[in-house]
């Protein structure tokens, strides 16, 4: 790894790295290190990430690891190690949506009304997710973010882990940015992770409010996300991953009209990012 120390801080990437690994969780192990020049050396977990091999065909034989490792993150969670994820961070994520993915991508701005509507849903999704139990959180426990090695699934790209809401890693794993699965698999993944999890004595709530809870920090990181995808586009000159917009547009609009709640949201998307995406 070349991390330029004036550009990227190597330390939480070692900090969470190791809370994995005593979790026994597959994550490079560190070989080398020098942290004044950005340098480490790590051992190698291969070349193919999920993302690369999953098919429907094998999905739930990679899924399965991937479950287990997790709930073994999980497992060693405590109060004070991660950074929490506040209702601050929560809500800076919120804004990149309408900065950058409606106002900079769609030349949208909010005002009057739609304003006031895009403040409630935001306060309703901090709420609801400041409201879940608390556990470390990946962050991006997603399929290119693991590796097809031995023991599955190898786990990198952990530097950005917090303290934070239950179902966060498991909506990640199930709603990727780069692949979707049928609405009754990604349940079912879900069931099965919140059957392993109570197994686990992990603090994970019935059924009905884990689902919804899932339902809802989903709705929060695909906002986040169509917002990132729009910065990288005009902040950083890398068109590729707007092309992936639509599948998050699907998510947010899926989950949204299945709640009263969230109707806002949908009608937002709806009149606005619908006609225009």
């Amino acid at each position: 790894m070349d991390a330029p120390p004036e550009r990227e801080d190597c330390r939480p990437f070692l900090k969470v790295g190791a809370l994995l690994h005593a979790a026994a969780v597959n994550v490079p192990q560190v070989l080398a290190q020098d942290l004044d020049q950005g340098f480490l050396l790590l051992s190698d977990l291969g070349t193919q990430t999920y993302l690369d091999v999953l098919t429907p065909d094998n999905a739930d034989a990679l899924f399965r690891p991937a479950i287990d490792a997790l709930i073994a993150w999980q497992r060693v969670s405590r109060p004070g190690v991660l950074p929490e994820y506040d209702a601050a961070l929560l809500q800076r994520e919120l804004a990149l949506f309408p900065d950058w993915y409606l106002a900079r991508h769609l030349g949208i701005t909010l005002a009057g009304e739609m304003l006031d509507a895009w403040r409630g849903i935001c306060a309703r999704l901090v709420e609801t997710a400041l409201a879940q139990p608390r556990v470390f959180a990946h962050r991006d426990y997603m399929p290119r973010n693991l590796m097809l090695s031995t023991p599955n699934p190898g786990v990198l790209d952990h530097q950005d882990a917090v303290y934070g809401p239950i179902a966060y890693d498991p909506i990640c794993l199930f709603k990727d940015a780069f692949l979707s699965w049928p609405e009754a698999r990604v349940e079912a993944w879900l069931q099965q992770y919140h059957a392993d999890a109570r197994v686990a004595g992990l603090p994970v709530p019935d059924w009905s409010t884990f689902k919804r809870d899932a339902d809802w920090i989903g709705v929060q990181r695909h906002l986040k996300v169509l917002g990132i995808f729009a910065r990288i586009r005009y902040r950083d000159g890398k068109p590729k991953y707007l092309t992936d917009a639509p599948r998050f547009i699907r998510y947010v609009i899926d989950v949204a009209t299945r709640y009263d709640e969230l109707a806002p949201l949908a009608s937002l998307f709806e009149q606005h990012v619908l006609t225009a995406a």
